[in-house]
């Protein structure tokens, strides 16, 4: 096996294993690129050879001077993740896909038998390419729990040899959330019967599980987003969560077993100590809009709130809509700065969950399949609808917002609707093709799933993309960009500034040095915000306090 230095080799979500003979060493997820350009698992379109596969460290530091130390634990797949030994150490199981499934579309769950420190293919157990299934748990040294969507939510599940598997409840919940990047867990073992679980739809809650019964027995918790929970064997529980008055934060809490409640919730450490005071906080409103064909659009309103300021009496607020990245993703009802300071200044913020997002079951998820740049432009656009009708927001006053493929749907939004007054994108996709091509290999096949196979389905990508469609532009935008973005490079957001310029639309484009697929350095991000809040106010009719005037444009 080829040296474990250097670049050629990648490790990821490492687990220290101890074998059926007592050695203990440590399981990691390798990516190989030693292959060269081309091998067994490159793709028709000349995509590098890469194997990704479960390798074995030892523990005496031997696999740095000797490459033969580092074992391979299972035959290679395109991606793997949660490899996981039984206590006994006799069996391994672990999930693996294949392009172009993205691991909240298709996955397989397998187990097999570890003779002398390996496994083959083992038997699927689980999933398929239109079944997710995700974390693997060893109860027992026979019972494997899980998560898997087979039932249209991800629900846990558990499998025996002798049983095969079977649902431990069906509710309309979710227990896990779209697997981003390996080693993510959404609950924890806590012994044969029972597991410290995560839940819930939007907002998130924690409860035991008894796995025999399937019975739920929901925790006192003031937390509603987790990042990651972890029970020590000591009985205390490290939270790394959020709420709508608390920023990020590690807590420390005790369970001393499944029948005992949360308690002791300690602050250890909070990403930040300089929150807002409550009184300029917003109150998040989770809201269902009707859609006209059936079904709803979820969403969360943020209305401006201040409590030493008022608005006019006789107007109605602007109101922004703002647009999450990935698309499979969500945005959970948690303290958000960027929506804190624009409602503390008379702007109205609504987060859109739009079809795509995760946190609503499978067939919510699988709405934007097939159909990005249409059903999140349909959904964003009727929540907006909605809130006129309700009369929350000003009509005349719609901008909207969002970064990545949050920017893809802002552009949408702007050039195929008469919807929005303006709107900021942030390094947003503008174009499939070339965006296709640059993107890493995890990614590399998420827009099958989204608009179509390519090249069959060539004809979408172009039609789809907002860069064929800048001519169409009608309404002030700001466009801001990282010089270094790879993923989404500085010269699609060129397009649509020249575009804009060519027909005299008033626009702003900014540049920042030093900056990539989104911005990191605190000068960035506060000046992209208070370049943001100047452009609403000349734009929707405001006048900002405190920020400095952005210079709008009309010609290049």
């Amino acid at each position: 096996m080829p040296s474990a230095h250097g670049p050629s080799l990648r490790w990821a979500d490492p687990i220290p294993v101890t074998l059926a003979d007592g050695t203990v060493e440590v399981w990691w997820v390798c990516e190989d690129h030693t292959g060269g350009e081309q091998g067994p698992r490159a793709g028709e379109d000349g995509a590098p050879h890469i194997e990704r596969y479960i390798a074995a460290v030892p523990l005496d530091g031997s696999g740095g001077a000797d490459p033969s130390a580092i074992r391979r634990v299972r035959p290679a797949a395109r991606f793997v993740a949660h490899p996981r030994l039984s206590p006994d150490g006799t069996h391994v199981a672990w999930i693996s896909w294949e392009h172009p499934q993205m691991p909240w579309d298709g996955t397989e769950l397998h187990v097999a038998p570890l003779i002398s420190g390996s496994a083959g293919t083992g038997e699927v157990i689980a999933g398929d390419t239109a079944t997710s299934v995700l974390q693997p748990e060893w109860l027992d040294d026979g019972h494997l729990m899980f998560i898997s969507d087979r039932s249209g939510w991800w629900n846990p599940w558990v499998w025996s040899a002798d049983d095969g598997a079977r649902q431990v409840l069906e509710v309309e919940q979710e227990f896990a959330e779209p697997m981003w990047s390996i080693g993510a867990t959404s609950y924890q073992v806590i012994d044969t019967d029972h597991a410290l679980v995560q839940y819930g739809r939007a907002a998130t809650g924690l409860a035991v599980l008894t796995v025999s019964t399937g019975k739920l027995r929901a925790l006192e918790c003031p937390l509603t987003s987790f990042d990651a929970v972890r029970r020590r064997e000591d009985g205390l529980v490290v939270l790394l969560g959020a709420s709508p008055t608390e920023f990020p934060a590690l807590h420390l809490a005790r369970l001393d077993g499944p029948e005992a409640s949360l308690s002791a919730l300690e602050l250890l450490r909070s990403s930040r100590s300089d929150a807002p005071e409550e009184a300029v906080l917003p109150r998040g409103e989770a809201i269902e809009v009707p859609l006209p064909g059936g079904g709803v659009v979820h969403a969360i309103v943020y209305r401006p709130r201040h409590e030493r300021f008022t608005g006019p009496e006789d107007e109605l607020p602007p109101f922004i809509a703002r647009v999450h990245g990935g698309p499979t993703g969500h945005v959970p009802p948690v303290l958000s700065l960027p929506v804190a300071y624009y409602t503390s200044r008379g702007l109205g913020v609504v987060e859109v969950n739009y079809g795509g997002s995760t946190g609503y079951g499978r067939a919510y998820r699988d709405r934007l399949k097939g159909q990005w740049g249409v059903v999140d432009v349909a959904d964003t656009v009727a929540v907006m609808d909605h809130l006129v009708a309700q009369g929350i927001a000003d009509g005349k006053r719609l901008a909207i917002e969002g970064g990545s493929a949050g920017g893809w749907t802002t552009l949408a939004c702007l050039t195929r609707t008469s919807a929005f007054a303006a709107g900021v994108s942030s390094f947003g996709v503008a174009e499939l093709e070339q965006f296709r091509l640059d993107t890493h290999d995890f990614e590399s096949r998420y827009i099958d799933q989204l608009v179509g196979p390519y090249p069959e389905r060539r004809d979408l990508y172009v039609e789809r993309a907002p860069l064929s469609h800048v001519d169409e532009l009608e309404v002030p935008v700001l466009l801001m960009q990282g010089d270094e973005d790879r993923i989404v490079p500085p010269s699609q957001s060129e397009m649509v500034r020249d575009a804009l310029a060519a027909k005299g639309i008033p626009h702003a484009y900014i540049l920042f040095e030093g900056e990539q697929h989104g911005f990191r350095k605190a000068s960035s991000i506060i000046r992209a915000t208070e370049a943001a809040l100047s452009f609403y106010g000349q734009v929707l009719g405001f006048s900002p306090l405190d920020v400095p005037v952005l210079e709008l444009r009309t010609s290049a």
